[in-house]
């Protein structure tokens, strides 16, 4: 029994790890999505919205076979997340301030900007479940009881993995926002991030079983995996060297 627990609990700190990695890229997803709010209503909207994936990441491991047929949820989030990407970039490009006036955010502006961080979390919650599974899976069972057509022990794990990382998502996004106020100067570079994590989830869409594009391994591959982070990392430090030359003229 002793070495069972401590499987278990070597997995569940590879899934927090991993839940942490996946968290990075996405809380400055919902960091640039409820930039816009007036202070109090970032911190409702990303516990609002937040709250919500607890409660999908607990039903979408019941429904984690359903889920991997619907190819169209990460479809259409790769495209939003695009949109945003490129057309804040047309936006300063031609001069235009993203800005909302509060009186715009304290009615359907507010509850869509939840609404929006919701369906991103699906999005995401999807890979990191797929993740989490294959991971859980290989543990010996713990009870003789299921869940959802999963071992209970097992159905813990994964539970537990997600619900960590979405709280480590929470609370990472509410430091980005505080960073791009910060530094506004990241902002761009930050929705270059959010055009990434859209490309991110156009390769998984592409490799899923009813498509076949991409091999069904290869988002999760070591060459993709290096790739991505390679090319996050790249965005961030142009972007924080670009603001830091900025602030430089701006003094001079």
């Amino acid at each position: 029994m002793d070495t069972i627990l401590l499987e278990y609990a070597w997995v569940l700190l590879v899934l927090i790890g991993l839940e942490g990695l996946l968290a990075a890229d996405n809380a400055v997803v919902m960091a640039v999505m409820v930039k816009h709010l007036p202070k109090p209503q970032q911190k409702k909207a990303l516990f609002y919205g937040l709250a919500g994936a607890f409660i999908f990441r607990f039903a979408a491991l019941f429904m984690i076979t359903f889920l991997v047929n619907i190819w169209q949820i990460q479809a259409l989030g790769a495209a939003y997340l695009l949109f945003i990407a490129v057309k804040h970039i047309y936006d300063q490009r031609k001069g235009k301030e993203h800005t909302i006036e509060p009186e715009t955010t304290k009615g359907s502006g507010f509850w869509m900007t939840v609404l929006k961080v919701e369906l991103a979390d699906i999005a995401f919650a999807i890979d990191s479940m797929l993740a989490a599974v294959a991971l859980a899976v290989t543990l010996p069972h713990l009870g003789d009881f299921d869940i959802g057509g999963i071992n209970g022990g097992q159905f813990g794990v994964m539970l537990a993995g997600g619900l960590i990382g979405v709280i480590i998502m929470r609370f990472a996004a509410h430091k980005f926002v505080r960073l791009l106020e910060k530094y506004p100067q990241l902002e761009t570079a930050a929705f270059v991030v959010v055009g990434w994590v859209g490309v991110k989830l156009v390769v998984l869409t592409l490799s899923h079983d009813k498509l076949g594009v991409l091999p069904h391994d290869f988002p999760h591959s070591t060459p993709w995996t290096i790739t991505f982070w390679l090319v996050l990392l790249g965005i961030v430090l142009t972007g924080v060297l670009t603001g830091l030359k900025k602030n430089k003229q701006q003094d001079a």
